[in-house]
């Protein structure tokens, strides 16, 4: 089985995902954070700084690109080629209302007829890229994908990436394992498997359901347990030392990347918002963190959860 490293937008940059590669076992892809092109504009610094090749050494990154603009996405596909990037994934699967409404991601599978127009041009037009793509099944209902699917296997994708649920569910409700089983049987392309890989035991019921499946991309998964490829890959549990070292690069690279203590703390707080509960009695220091306005409270509240509880897992 291959194990993918989802983009988390916003969390998952590049800083997150060096500290990841330094301390767990390697993903065997990781993809970064949408690029959403806007017309003429090239990439910006942020956008830039994520996929340089220095700040990636190491790991084989897939950039992505959010757009409903055939123009846009091949424009933006040949200036990453710049950074030796031939590879390349299309986010079908944002199911963001800011991103949706605006038509993209998730959004444009409520129109598959200008969809398909959309990655007939692509496709013609860059047919030395190996071109991914990241779907949801629908927007409302999981029968949407029988059209969507007539449609993906008409082009010659690397791979097909299906989080299994529909737009409306956001990350509620259990994935659709029945749609994705119709995926399986119907699909013509190599499929990843997306949606609530949290644990070994998630793991282990996907190969029960799917022996034919060879990928698996993770997401939140990674944030509750940065650990979970470890035990995936490895039957071990992540140690709370290499739990504190990952945390600690982390904030100090940020430390160094951004400015005030404001700012470096809105990130580091999204990730705990996620891995506070891989603690034994973690609300307490959970309302700290939320509340610490400095680095120096907020580290004090951090090196007591790490001294005085343990991991769940």
């Amino acid at each position: 089985m291959e194990y993918y490293f989802a983009p988390m937008e916003g969390i998952t940059g590049y800083v997150f995902r060096n500290a990841y590669h330094r301390y767990f076992p390697d993903f065997d892809k990781y993809f970064a954070a949408f690029i959403s092109p806007n017309g003429a504009r090239r990439m910006n610094a942020k956008e830039i700084n994520d996929i340089l090749p220095e700040h990636n050494e190491g790991m084989h990154l897939v950039p992505q690109i959010l757009t409903n603009s055939a123009e846009a996405f091949i424009k933006t596909a040949k200036e990453l080629e710049e950074y030796g990037y031939k590879e390349i994934n299309l986010n079908l699967g944002c199911p963001s209302p800011t991103v949706t409404t605006k038509k993209k991601g998730a959004g444009f599978l409520a129109f598959p007829e200008e969809l398909d127009r959309f990655l007939e041009e692509i496709y013609e037009a860059l047919p030395d890229r190996r071109i991914s793509v990241k779907t949801r099944l629908g927007v409302e209902q999981p029968e949407e994908f029988y059209k969507l699917l007539e449609i993906y296997n008409k082009y010659p994708m690397e791979e097909l990436i299906i989080h299994a649920r529909v737009q409306t569910d956001m990350y509620r409700n259990r994935p659709n394992l029945k749609m994705f089983g119709e995926a399986m049987s119907k699909s013509r392309h190599r499929l990843c498997y997306n949606g609530d890989v949290c644990s070994l035991e998630d793991v282990e019921r996907l190969k029960e359901l799917f022996p034919e499946l060879k990928t698996v991309m993770i997401g939140r998964g990674i944030l509750k347990n940065p650990g979970i490829l470890k035990e995936i890959k490895n039957q071990a549990k992540a140690e709370k030392a290499e739990l504190k070292a990952f945390h600690d690069q982390i904030l100090n690279e940020y430390r160094q990347v951004l400015f005030g203590d404001k700012t470096v703390l809105f990130k580091m707080k999204e990730i705990w918002n996620h891995m506070h509960t891989l603690f034994t009695n973690p609300d307490k220091y959970w309302k700290k963190i939320k509340k610490a306005q400095k680095i120096s409270e907020y580290e004090a509240v951090v090196s007591s959860l790490f001294r005085e509880q343990e991991i769940l897992l």
